[in-house]
């Protein structure tokens, strides 16, 4: 049986290329609000970050994500997205 392609994003911050699956996907929705997508298939324009504790502060203290995005990123999703980044290295 032939294998289905594993589709491949760059984390906007470290630039490394990850299986989609291995990353976080940040989501600015067609109304401009901005959630953390757990599913990978909400609509709208998607960001993707590392989910490294590191790579997630660096990011936000650099402005990639709200660059990635174009708009500003709200504190409960920046708050979210280092609460998911402490579980994975916890773990």
């Amino acid at each position: 049986m032939a294998r289905g392609h594993e589709p491949y994003r760059r984390c906007i911050h470290c630039r490394t290329s990850l299986p989609k699956k291995e990353l976080t996907r940040v989501v600015r929705k067609p109304d401009w609000s901005v959630v953390v997508d757990s599913s990978g298939k909400v609509p709208g324009r998607g960001a993707y970050l590392c989910r490294s504790k590191e790579c997630v502060q660096a990011a936000l203290k650099a402005g990639r994500l709200e660059k990635a995005l174009r708009t500003k990123v709200p504190d409960d999703v920046a708050q979210e997205l280092l609460g998911l980044s402490a579980q994975t290295s916890a773990a």
